[in-house]
């Protein structure tokens, strides 16, 4: 455990942990490497001139072992030449390649910064921290910087995707396209230039032209481990799991970078899942955990850590939720399991989202249940329990959460046919029965047609609210909304252009206040849309759930069902992006249902 809570401002970070599993992540990022041999040989080109011949050769001595990969070396060789001139801005340049090279981005980011600063002539040094900002996600300054670069060198094939990359990212797409529309027709042989097209359409979830892209990158590099990993989640996207399989599995036995490595190793466990393959499928998933994994969260807890197979009887399990919040209420489906197996001599203790603290301790009175904190540091995601820093001695092993389902759930017949692990506040529960019945007549429905979260293109897994038409038009029930976020734009367009009222919950913060979220949910009649937080809270309290879903979704495991919550009904879009036939489908069992009821 750590000693204390990170507690500088400039470099620690606090995050709100994102609502639903987020999607494979696309291999279209920022290219190029600090202190590449280009790179170097532009510098020691500008070195020549230095009027300050006394610390050329020792900044040369640094560059060499650059070439070599001698960090250590460098390093001394760099803190000599800055010892004998604080201000040489490529004595920096070079401490900041170094830095990053090693890892350490914080120290890096600043040394960048002092170099742009005295040699701001050196457009390199602006493109290398550039491609630092996007790597610790500050898009915007990425953008500036890649912006500067271009000016000296118009039209550079790297600075143009990884400009591209920074305007995508902001989901500025259109502004992406144009910039790398005119690198296309100028350098059509540029391999990467295609896959980033691609990258940018696939963001929009237009995946069959992405594919075109792709297949153009493939064709003019048929080595090209991106593009052919691209093409995998394309197809599994588009329901092909079979054909992302194989295209993974082609990308995976050419890339050569670890940190490309575990990413594709993650997105090849989703689509093991999608294909019913479970069990493969979890112990792949174990690379999000790899500490050469870009967006790997760094568990800070100093004890031995559960593996499968530990005999767990009359131990003290520490249990570390993970991913996001709609992820830490999907994985708890096996608690109940893991309480079993620790007896009655056993002790489970669990750390979890702030919000849902008051919720696993209801359902789970035997076990100690804390929040846990993440924070950003230097670049890197940082969880810890705070409330076990004094007592770190009582836990025996410890364990993400999403690890246990290696053990405890490797096919589908091991999901159990239980209704509801998620026990909501009955007082609570009996209070919106009682706010309920102030609503109009009718059965109420509660609905979910967004994610709050738009940093890692999930919008592309949700229906455009216009296409809810045949939904909203059924008549005989009052809608709910249980959607969090603003969302008044789209209660108005409800009233305005299909005269529905969506009823408000009344005194309920719908992101904020989640155990009167899950008692709201557990009094609704049922509850309808899409995977978001709220929709695993509802359907784990074993509300009637009707989850629409897209093909390539690995969480139905390779099912037509959804096994995390039995009682749920599944509509699946046949296509990707198909959204208007499944929703004229769900409008129609909800007229059925409304009859019914």
């Amino acid at each position: 455990m750590p000693s204390k809570a990170p507690t500088s401002a400039a470099s620690t970070v606090a995050l709100e942990t994102a609502a639903a599993p987020s999607p494979p992540r696309l291999a279209g990022d920022a290219t190029g490497q600090a202190g590449s041999r280009d790179a170097l040989a532009q510098l020691t080109l500008a070195m020549a001139d230095l009027k300050a011949m006394a610390i050329q050769p020792i900044l040369q001595r640094a560059v060499d072992a650059i070439h070599a990969e001698d960090w250590k070396t460098a390093h001394e060789w760099v803190v000599k030449a800055l010892k004998k001139d604080a201000k040489s801005g490529f004595g920096w340049y070079l401490m900041a390649i170094v830095r990053e090279r090693v890892g350490n981005f914080a120290e890096s980011i600043t040394a960048y910064e002092t170099a742009l600063g005295l040699i701001p002539e050196h457009a390199e040094v602006a493109n290398d921290l550039g491609r630092l900002a996007y790597r610790m996600d500050m898009k915007p300054t990425a953008e500036k910087l890649f912006r500067h670069f271009l000016l000296k060198h118009p039209g550079h094939v790297e600075a143009v995707n990884n400009l591209a990359c920074a305007l995508r990212d902001q989901r500025r797409f259109d502004d992406a396209i144009e910039a790398l529309r005119p690198a296309i027709v100028k350098t059509p042989n540029a391999t990467q230039l295609w896959n980033t097209m691609g990258t940018v359409v696939a963001e929009q979830g237009d995946y069959p032209n992405a594919e075109i892209f792709f297949q153009e990158a493939l064709r003019l590099d048929p080595d090209f481990h991106k593009g052919r990993y691209n093409l995998g989640n394309s197809r599994l996207a588009l329901g092909d799991a079979e054909g992302a399989l194989a295209a993974c599995d082609a990308a995976l036995a050419k890339v050569k970078s670890e940190d490309e490595r575990q990413m594709m190793l993650l997105s090849r466990s989703t689509i093991l899942m999608a294909l019913g393959r479970i069990g493969e499928g979890w112990d792949v998933y174990e690379a999000r955990l790899h500490d050469q994994f870009a967006d790997t969260t760094h568990f800070l807890f100093e004890r031995p850590r559960w593996s499968p197979g530990d005999d767990l009887a009359g131990k003290s399990l520490l249990v570390v939720a993970e991913q996001g919040l709609g992820d830490e209420i999907l994985f708890s489906n096996v608690l109940p399991d893991v309480i079993e197996r620790l007896g009655p001599t056993g002790r489970l203790t669990l750390a979890v989202e702030p919000r849902l603290v008051s919720m696993f301790q209801r359902t789970y009175p035997q076990a100690r249940v804390g929040a846990h904190a993440t924070y950003l540091v230097a670049g890197k995601t940082i969880r810890y329990a705070p409330f076990l820093l004094k007592d770190v001695d009582s836990i025996a092993l410890w364990t993400p959460m999403g690890s246990l389902l290696r053990e405890f759930r490797r096919t589908v017949d091991q999901f159990p046919s239980r209704t509801g692990f998620i026990k909501a506040d009955p007082e609570r529960v009996a209070h919106w029965l009682k706010v309920l019945k102030g609503a109009p007549a009718g059965p109420k429905v509660g609905l979910l047609w967004k994610s709050a979260i738009s940093r890692d293109a999930r919008h592309r897994f949700f229906s455009p609210f216009e296409l809810w038409a045949p939904v909203l038009k059924t008549s005989g029930v009052t809608f709910v909304n249980l959607q969090y976020g603003d969302c008044s734009e789209e209660l108005a367009r409800a009233k305005r252009d299909f005269g529905v009222t969506i009823w408000e919950p009344p005194g309920i913060d719908l992101r904020q206040d989640l155990d009167e979220v899950a008692a709201l949910s557990s009094a609704i009649d049922l509850v309808v849309g899409f995977s978001n937080a709220t929709l695993n809270i509802a359907a784990a309290c074993g509300a009637p759930t009707w989850l629409i879903s897209t093909p390539g979704a690995w969480t139905r495991l390779g099912t037509s069902r959804y096994p995390w919550y039995p009682q749920a009904r599944t509509f699946t879009t046949a296509a990707f992006g198909a959204w208007a036939p499944i929703m004229a489908a769900v409008g129609d069992a909800l007229g059925v249902y409304a009859a019914e009821h």
